[in-house]
Parts: C-alpha cells; structure tokens; sequence
C-alpha cells in the first residue's frame, strides 16, 4: 500500500505517500506530505513506518475493525470521528473509548436511552448507553454480577460517565413500588460530589476520592438499593490548595449561603475569609452558581431522608473546620507557640463544637508523651502546633466523608433480597505531574492492580472467542505488570518498608528513602534513582515512569492526630463530634475512607492495632477487596480521553491523547489482538462486501459459506494469514487491506471499461450529430449556388419587365389621383367665385 505514518514532533503521526519504490537494502524512503512537500524519511529495514488504513476503514466506529491496527491508525480514527464527524464514542474491542466534548450534547435524553434498550452493543453506533445495556442484559441472561469500570485522568469525564450509566440503570429499570429507589440512587451523586469534589487546575469538578456503586436487583432486575464504597480521600485538600485551585465544594456552597438566616448560626463570611478556603486564590469557578448548588445539595439531603437537623449538624461540622484553620498561632521563642483564649475563631469552633476553649487552646500547642515512669508535657513550636491544626481538621473531615457516605448508604438500604448488582466504579486514572506524591503514588498503585485485571480479562476474552469458533489457539504474549506490584506490595517492597519506618520512633522520609535505594537500585529494572537528585525515587510504570518526591510518605501514611486532641473531642458534648472519636469502630470501615463493606467472616482486630494501620495499608486491604469484587463480576470498560488541556470543545490534540491511550490500556488492547488475527468478518459480511472479486463458477454454489473459502484460497495463497471459525472468517493484520486493494483495484479496472465505453458512445452519437448537420448544411448550400446559375437570364428579363411595369402603374396612378384634385379644385373655385359675386351684387 502507498501511504505510510511517520513520525511528527507536532501531530505524533502524520501522512504521507510512497513516491518510489522500497527496495530491500535502501536507506531512505521516498514519501510527500499531504502539504506537498518531498521528504527522504530514514528509515531502518527492521522496523519500516506503519502502513495507512484504506479509506473505507477510516472513521469506523470500531477500532478492532481496522485493518492495520497500530498506534497512528487508532489516533488517526479517533480525530476523525471526534473533529470531522462530532462523534465522542467509540468502540476499541470491549472498551468503549469516550472523549471529553467540554460541551453539552443532546444524546443523553430519555428517548435515546429507550432507543438503545434492547439492543445489542453492536446494532447501534458507540454510546455509554450501549455499554449500560449490556451490562444489564448480560446480568438478567446470565444472572451473573457486572462491573462498569470508568477510569481516565482528571478531566477526562469520569464522574459524567459514571452518572450517566446509573441514569440508564434507573430509567430501564424502573420498580412498581413507590419507595422511589431509583431517584435516591441518582441523588447520592450530588452530595457525594459536593463533599468528595474540588476544582484542580485540570478539572473544575474533580473527584478527589474513589467511588464504587453497587446498584441492586431483585429477581425482577428492578433496582432496590444501592450501596457505596468510596477509596481514598485526598485529605490533604483540606488545609492545603496549590494555585488556581479549590477545597471541596461543599465549603463555598456554605460560605456563598452564609447571610441566610438559617446559617447565620455558624458565623460565616465570604470564602476569601478563610485560610482553608481561600489559600489556592480562586474561590470562584466561571458558570457555577455555588448558592444555587448549596440548595440542590440540601433537597437531595431531603429527598435521601436526612433531615433537617442531621443536616445541621454535617454544617456545624463543615463551619468548625473553617474556623479551625483560621486560629492563629504565634511563636514564643524558637521552642513554644500559643493560642490566644481570646481568639474569636478558636472560640467559634469550640462553641459550634461544643468543646473547652481552654483545653482546646492548651493541647493544639502541647503534646502529651507518656513513659513507663512518668507522664511529659512538652510544648510545640509553631510549625508543629500549625501541622497539629491541620492534621486535627483533615481528621474530623475525614470522619465527616464517612459519616455521610454511611447515612447515604443507610437510605439506600432495601429490605427484600439483593438477587444480582451492578456496579459502577469510578476511580482515579494514572496520574503525573511535575511533583508527585503519596497520593499520586497510591492512585498509580491502583491503576497497576487495575491494569493487571484489565489484561488478564482481554486475553481470557480472546481465547473464549478463539474457542468458540473453533480456532486454533496460540499464546499471545501481553504485558504483565505483576513485577511493577511485587515491587509496591511484595514482602520487602516500597509500601512494607514505608509501614515498617513509620513504626519507627525517629523514622524519617530520609531514611526511608535510603532504604528504598539500598534494595532496589541496580537490583530492581524498574526502580530507578535519579542523576540529579537525592530526594526521590522512579518507578517505571505500565503507563509512563514516574518520579515520586520522598517528602510527606511517612507524615501522610501514619495519619496521625495527637491522642490527646482526640480525647478532647470525645468529651464534646455535641453528639456528632464526640461518636466521630468514640473507641467503638463499628462504624468506621478498616478502609481509608470505605463504608459497610460486608465481609465473609468478621475479622477480630484489637482497637489499638486498628488505630496502628497505615493509610497504605488500609489503600492496599480496600483495593485487594475491590478486586476480588471486580473479578467476581463480569467487567465493562469505560476509558474516559481528555483531548485538550485548554478544556476546548471539539479540539483534539494529538500528544495527549496519544499519552492517554498508552496509559489507558487501548493500545495494549489493540497489540494484544494485532498479534493473532485482529480482523473478523461473518461469512455473509465477507460475501457482501467482496462478492465482485467472485468468479460466475464460483456465484453459482448455492453455499455462501463454501464460496467464501473457496475464493479466499484463491486470492490468499498463504493459508496462514487467515482462519475460518464457525460464524467468522480470521484474518491477520493487512489481509483486508490487501482484499480492499484486490476490490478496488477490479472496481478500477470495471470503472475504466465502463468510461472507455461510455466515452466511444459519448464520442460516435458526437459524430454522428455533426455528420447529419453538415449534410444539410450542404444541401442547402448546394441547392442554392444551383437555383442562382440556372435562371440568372431569365430573372434579369423578369426584373426589367417588372421595373416598366411598376414605372407605368406608378404614373397612372399618380396623374389619376392629379386629375381627382384639378377637378375638386376647380369646383371649389367656382363656389366661392358665385358667392362673391351675389354678395357684391346685393351691396350694390
């Protein structure tokens, strides 16, 4: 074929022609640009640019259907479907490939979610509907347990995915009951994004937590409940926003209500007002109405069953953090702080909290440190009384997400028997920024163990379709990322030593970090130190490679808040503040942020060693349970692509995405089926589309199946590039292309025979019409010159005889019409004369 991709620093890939043939041995390629412009592309004999798509393949809404399948022809399919045709959905195999529009569209109505119920994935172009539907028909035909799985990098569209598929679910599946399950369902999402959300610089509604829907069916697979685990909250966003960027919602929407009369209660002010709120310097996100949002939050509180006072008491709580990160604290000397008792917000939050000012006041600048002996007071410097103050708010937020994920999980419950669920996850994509953190760090953890079930299911789908249609199986070799998690997780990994130097009394980052050099540089490939620098580590990721900062591992994996703060907060006399701190951990989950997670057997743990449990030991035990969760179920993907960092409608931007889909796992997809035979034709799709290159012998077996191996014998005459199955005709990677050539390059030929024909008819009734013209051209021409030389004598005769004729009859004429006025003239004179005459002589 003559068109290639090569590489662009730009546009990633672009297009050009072969201008002269390759041969073997040649060091250039001759190509041209679609601009025009003549290139000599360098070019290695073992890995030759990838070769073009036939246009008829460009623009499928599937990206297995192409024919060559490589990272240029998917890039290359996705910006013409996104830009050209305002197309955000497309199919890649089993994954539904959605990207970010940063546009309202009208393709999620009702009457679309009715269009596509019933139907099979394939009948109807790509959609997130498509995707919902299959998971529900595959659940009620199999009464097997789905996952919906919607991963991307902030921005990409997740939380929207995620939302619209527990729509689809409510509105096909409606209950006879009137309990209204289903709204209850939809309305979780509001409070979970209003408390659990934030604006980053990627994304204005940035899911800063992991989430998983359970939605449950009876027998009728009629929704009855629902139920929520969420992962990992990003604390940290609670004292602390970098530029251009938000706390959680939940806190402006508070702040944009507080002169309402029903607020006024908690003291509030503007969000500039305070340190937690107004810290990243935009309050403010264009065309989001934080007051009007404050109500929708408090009507689905409402339409959920919590009422009014509950709601109360989540505000009292969300308005003492506030207050608490505006308590001031001065140093005194370099070894002591203090707070002022007449600090007006510290006496806010302890009022709202119902706390003693005193003690509040004492223990945010002491710490109490007990011995075999004795018992110590010691003071803090500010630095360490301000890191206290913070830790306290992250801790009472934290409590405040579970609490409120548990009562949305409480209102959710159903009484009868849950026959099969759904569920959806919506979980934090791979991410890297130019530091890097715990948090990155756990969320790129997750992303591995996700991966890792992602390839493990791909492959078993390939070998099950290889089955069915009875194809010779060969292993196909696919990344495994299991060495990149033995390097997290395993015993003696990057997670175990971070746990054992936390247990440390003087454990440090430095320590730690040292360690991590000690075992792993040189001896681990994918553990890398880096040339410049002694305060962080890189870990080759599947995706990218990373480079993680050492500093505030240890401080955000312990978590920890001084034991004496906690005591005071349990001698609150307000009842929400004081069961937050309670010894009993019924309702705190062993999870990080995770609620009622029922488990086979009750584990028995004492109070003080689940109180030791780091957060990357609580993020490992959820995400183990998540994936036993996934991998009991049967997965949909969703991989949600953000095309542009500006948020622009419609623009794409080819390095992005490029990097997405090699982080997403659509290219590892793809390389996984263009390694056995990616395309697949039905029979039937085969002999319609390829029927021209048919012999009439061969149209005459009446057996579609039959023609169809007989002519591929025929044009293939390596029988190893293709395969026929049962229902399905295996083909290797360029097989359709080169059928698409043999079709067009025969559809070439009939269209050159067919112009050579209509051209000499075109051309013959040409001549004939100017043959017929140019007769009685002549003959006219001819007749006349013959009239003219046979009576030129005789017409001159007739020409004198008619001008003496004309001369006499002219002069009789003329002396007639003479006489006629003589006489008149004559007779006019006599009268007058007479007159005159008789008149003179009556005078006289």
């Amino acid at each position: 074929y003559n068109r290639v991709w090569i590489p662009d620093n730009e546009e990633v890939w672009q297009s050009a022609e072969i201008t002269k043939n390759y041969k073997a041995g040649d060091r250039f390629l001759h190509v041209q640009l679609e601009d025009g412009t003549e290139l000599n592309y360098p070019v290695d004999p073992a890995a030759l640019p990838p070769l073009r798509n036939p246009d008829i393949l460009v623009g499928e809404n599937d990206l297995t259907a192409l024919s060559y399948l490589h990272e240029p022809a998917v890039l290359h399919n996705l910006k013409v479907r996104f830009v050209e045709s305002k197309l955000i959905y497309t199919y890649s195999g089993i994954i539904l490939v959605a990207i970010n529009p940063y546009k309202q569209l009208p393709i999620y109505g009702d009457a679309i979610i009715h269009a596509y119920s019933g139907q099979n994935m394939g009948d109807m172009d790509p959609h997130i509907f498509a995707v919902a539907e299959e998971a529900y028909k595959q659940m009620a035909r199999n009464n097997k347990n789905q996952s919906i799985i919607v991963s991307g990098e902030s921005g990409a569209g997740k939380t929207v995915s995620a939302r619209y598929t527990m729509r689809y679910f409510a509105t096909v599946s409606k209950s006879s009951s009137n309990a209204h399950v289903e709204d209850k369902v939809l309305a979780s999402n509001p409070i979970t994004e209003a408390v659990g959300n934030a604006k980053t610089t990627r994304n204005d509604n940035s899911s800063r937590f992991g989430k998983y829907t359970e939605i449950s069916f009876d027998q009728s697979y009629q929704i009855i409940g629902a139920n929520m685990r969420t992962y990992l909250l990003e604390k940290s966003r609670v004292v602390f926003q970098s530029e251009n960027e938000r706390n959680y919602h939940i806190f402006y929407q508070l702040c944009a209500s507080a002169m309402q009369p029903e607020f006024k209660h908690l003291k509030l002010g503007s969000a500039e007002e305070f340190n937690y709120t107004g810290m990243g310097g935009s309050t403010v996100i264009e065309g989001v109405d934080d007051r009007a949002n404050m109500v929708e939050t408090q009507k689905t509180f409402a339409l959920l069953g919590l009422k009014r006072d509950f709601q109360m008491d989540v505000f009292k709580m969300l308005a003492a953090i506030l207050h608490l990160g505006n308590v001031e604290i001065t140093a005194v000397g370099d070894e002591r702080s203090s707070i002022s008792l007449e600090d007006k917000h510290l006496n806010i939050f302890c009022e709202l909290l119902d706390l003693n000012c005193d003690k509040m006041a004492q223990w945010l600048c002491h710490r109490k440190i007990i011995t075999t002996s004795e018992t110590v007071i010691k003071p803090m410097t500010r630095t360490q009384a301000v890191n206290a103050r913070d830790a306290l708010a992250k801790k009472i937020y934290s409590h405040l997400f579970d609490f409120i994920v548990e009562r949305i999980n409480q209102a959710l419950q159903f009484p009868g028997k849950q026959h099969t669920f759904i569920g959806v996850l919506d979980i934090y994509g791979f991410e890297t920024f130019d530091v890097n953190s715990f948090e990155q760090f756990c969320i790129n953890y997750a992303n591995e163990k996700l991966q890792q079930q992602f390839n493990l299911h791909v492959f078993k789908l390939e070998q099950e379709e290889y089955m069915k249609e009875d194809i010779p199986w060969t292993l196909i070799d696919f990344y495994d990322n299991q060495p990149v998690i033995d390097l997290i997780e395993a015993k003696m990994g990057i997670l175990e030593l971070l746990d054992e130097e936390c247990l440390l009394p003087h454990g440090t980052d430095e320590n730690w970090l040292q360690k991590l050099y000690n075992n792993f540089v040189n001896k681990n490939a994918l553990f890398e130190k880096p040339r410049m620098s002694n305060t962080s580590f890189i870990i080759q990721h599947f995706a990218d490679k990373v480079e993680y900062k050492y500093e505030g591992f240890l401080e955000k994996n312990r978590d920890t808040v001084h034991e004496v703060l906690i005591e005071v907060l349990k001698e609150s006399k307000f009842h929400l503040c004081a069961n937050f701190f309670q010894d009993n951990p019924v309702s705190i989950s062993p999870f990080s942020s995770t609620i009622n997670i029922k488990s086979a057997r009750p584990v028995l743990k004492s109070l003080n060693k689940q109180l030791r449990m780091t957060v990357g030991n609580k993020f490992r035990s959820s995400l183990s349970l998540l994936m036993a969760t996934l991998n009991a179920t049967t997965p949909h993907y969703v991989r949600c692509i953000k095309p542009n960092d500006e948020k622009l409608p419609f623009e794409f931007d080819s390095k992005r995405v490029a990097q997405q889909l090699r982080a997403c796992g659509v290219l590892e997809t793809i390389r996984i089926s263009a390694q056995s035979y990616p395309s697949r034709w039905t029979y039937i799709e085969f002999f319609s589309r390829y029927s021209i290159l048919m012999t009439q012998q061969e149209l005459s077996i009446n057996d579609k199946k039959q023609i169809c191996k007989i002519v591929l014998q025929r044009l293939i005459q390596d029988h190893n590039q293709y395969q026929f199955g049962r229902t399905k005709i295996f083909f290797r990677a360029g097989q359709v292309a080169y059928l698409e050539k043999l079709r067009s390059d025969k559809l070439r030929h009939a269209c050159i025979m067919i112009q050579k024909s209509v051209r000499g008819w075109l051309q013959r009734k040409k001549f004939l019409r100017v043959k017929q013209a140019t007769i009685i051209i002549q003959q006219y021409f001819r007749g006349q010159r013959t009239v003219r030389q046979a009576i030129t004598a005789r017409t001159l005769k007739q020409t004198w005889a008619a001008i003496i004729i004309q001369k006499y009859c002219r002069g009789y004429l003329v002396r007639r019409l003479c006489q006629l006025i003589h006489v008149a003239a004559v007779t006019i004179q006599a009268y007058t004369r007479g007159f005159l005459a008789r008149k003179k002589y009556r005078k006289v």
